[in-house]
């Protein structure tokens, strides 16, 4: 979320109001879309017009304690990423995102995205004090994630929006699903968020045609390190809701037991991010 309190809260360099659409999205209008579908805590993730300047998230999360749970963002090309990750993990941080996309990371390709002495710094940390690395990525990224977690098996990680298979013009290709469930064996703190329905595959509610996929990935890394996630705003924009993607994981997908379903939608950001 933002706010266009732009004098308190401005944008890093590179975003402009003028640029944003919607300009503003507020507390009140996640949870006014959570809430009518049954849920009561958010989890936010640091929005990318502030860079790394976390405080509006902070600022909101403060605002409404024990509501909201964050994901930072840090630069991993800074002095020392590790201490500011437990500075903020000190203000009720437990993740911190990491871009593997090229524009976000200063042109980085996929095969060494991960590659310097600061995401060393950061995968340790994260070991250390139980925190979260997020990855936002598409498959082409797995293999640096894969040596990053062979390297530091304790660390806690989380893919966002099922690696983005099928994400854009990309057809849901079996070998990136194979290479995405591949992580569940090979590293056991390996999460993957389900998520961003509307940006993958067909992109239409109800997002049957991502089943074969979800389960797939159920099948390699259980309820227990699956959990769903809105993605809101973005779900909530054009033909797309909150309630089909949250409906798509509670009462769809027969291959989920009813200690599933709630595991996915509840349990496992609660056990990580709010216990």
């Amino acid at each position: 979320m933002w706010t266009d309190d732009y004098e308190r809260f401005p944008f890093a360099q590179g975003y402009t109001p003028e640029g944003i659409a919607p300009r503003a999205f507020y507390p009140e209008e996640i949870l006014s879309h959570a809430k009518a579908c049954g849920v009561d805590r958010v989890v936010l993730v640091q929005m990318i017009y502030y860079g790394t300047d976390n405080s509006y998230m902070l600022h909101v999360m403060d605002d409404h304690p024990g509501v909201f749970g964050g994901i930072a963002v840090v630069d991993p090309h800074g002095s020392a990423p590790d201490r500011e990750m437990l500075t903020l993990a000190e203000q009720g941080v437990r993740g911190f995102r990491v871009y593997g996309f090229p524009i976000q990371d200063g042109g980085a390709p996929p095969e060494s995205w991960l590659d310097g002495v600061g995401y060393e710094r950061m995968f340790r940390a994260a070991a250390e004090a139980n925190l979260a690395i997020c990855a936002l990525m598409s498959p082409d990224g797995l293999p640096a994630l894969d040596r990053q977690c062979e390297r530091f098996p304790q660390t806690p990680v989380i893919i966002d929006h099922l690696c983005s298979i099928g994400a854009g013009d990309a057809a849901i290709r079996q070998e990136d699903v194979l290479a995405l469930c591949a992580m569940a064996h090979r590293h056991p703190k390996v999460m993957v968020k389900l998520s961003a329905f509307y940006a993958l595959g067909d992109r239409t509610p109800p997002y049957a045609d991502l089943a074969e996929m979800i389960e797939q990935v159920y099948e390699a890394f259980g309820a227990a390190r699956l959990m769903w996630a809105s993605d809101c705003p973005y779900q909530v924009q054009g033909d797309h809701r909150y309630e089909p993607s949250i409906a798509l994981i509670r009462d769809g997908l027969d291959f989920l037991t009813d200690a599933d379903r709630q595991q996915i939608l509840r349990g496992t950001a609660e056990g990580f991010f709010f216990d």
